[in-house]
This record gives structure tokens, C-alpha cells and sequence, in this order.
């Protein structure tokens, strides 16, 4: 059982940036794809970003390319999410989760493994 624990989310004003961190708690690296979700009071969860299990392949929603970068440190079991340029509708409960797939799809049944979110608030 894998488990993930996200941390930085907190209140900024919009242009502001923010990096978000997910820890692992066992090793990751080679195993599985890790990426970034988000949901906004009565709003699905929904995709942000995704990382491959090498960390060659990435994936974004046309809503944060350009914005967002995903990113991981194998050797720390560690998933970074930075956001630049951040507006007042990035403003979610951000959430880790890990795949055991290769190059997961950006639903939600892709993961396996989720962790307890991080609050992101931006202000106009």
C-alpha cells in the first residue's frame, strides 16, 4: 500500500506562484506513474498533470500547459507540482496519486493510490 502525502498548498493572490510536493511513502521510482488532480467545491475531480513512470513523458490539461510543470525525484520518492501564473479558478483541493500503468489516461480510475489533498486558494 502506497502512501502519498501532499503538502504547500496555501493562499496567494493570482500571478503568484506555488509549488506543491507529494512524499511518498515507499519507493516509487520504476514503478509507478504519479500525477496532480484537483477539485473545486462542487466540481468533479478533475486531471491537472501527470508524470511517467521514468519521468520522460508528461502530460498536461489544456487548462495549466504553460502554467503548471510536473516533476519527480525518484531517489526522494518525491512528485513536485509548480504552478506559475496562478488564477482565481486554479483555486482546488489538489490531490497526488499514483498508476501502475505505464502511461496512465487522465481519469480517475487510472490511479491506484490517492492522497488526502493540499488546499490551493487564489485570490482575485
Amino acid at each position: 500500500q502506497v502512501q502519498l502525502v501532499e503538502s504547500g498548498g496555501r493562499l496567494v493572490q493570482a500571478g503568484d506562484s506555488l509549488r506543491l510536493s507529494c512524499a511518498a511513502s515507499e519507493h516509487t521510482s520504476g514503478i509507478y506513474a504519479m500525477g496532480w488532480f484537483r477539485q473545486a467545491p462542487g466540481k468533479e475531480r478533475e486531471f491537472v498533470a501527470s508524470i511517467s513512470v521514468t519521468g520522460v513523458n508528461t502530460n498536461y490539461a489544456d487548462s495549466v500547459r504553460g502554467r503548471f510543470a510536473i516533476a519527480r525525484v525518484n531517489a526522494k520518492n518525491t512528485v513536485f507540482l509548480q504552478m506559475d501564473s496562478l488564477k482565481p479558478e486554479d483555486t482546488a483541493v489538489y490531490y497526488c496519486a499514483a498508476s501502475s500503468k505505464v502511461l496512465p489516461g487522465p481519469g480517475v480510475r487510472e490511479y491506484n493510490y490517492w492522497g488526502q489533498g493540499t488546499q490551493v486558494t487564489v485570490s482575485s
